[in-house]
């Protein structure tokens, strides 16, 4: 079966995020005063031939951990996109 993953990375909480400072403070100079914080990632969209959805995503946080994030200085959470 094919199933569509969605692989969600970001920066862990402490970590810097020069990213995420800079859109802060540029919603926060528009007028965007309810936006307290900001964290920029980056979301990977893979297409796998798997068994069933469990080992798609297993597979999924496979490749992640060793490939699409830096476990050391990134979370990342794996789901199957819903059509």
């Amino acid at each position: 079966m094919t199933f569509r993953l969605v692989v969600e990375i970001l920066p862990k909480d402490g970590m810097l995020d020069p990213q995420g400072e800079a859109v802060a403070a540029s919603l926060a100079g528009l007028g965007f005063d309810e936006v307290s914080a900001v964290r920029v990632g980056r979301l990977v969209s893979l297409t796998v031939e798997a068994d069933s959805a469990d080992h798609a995503v297993r597979r999924g946080e496979e490749m992640a951990g060793a490939l699409l994030a830096n476990p050391v200085m990134e979370t990342y959470r794996v789901e199957v996109e819903v059509r």
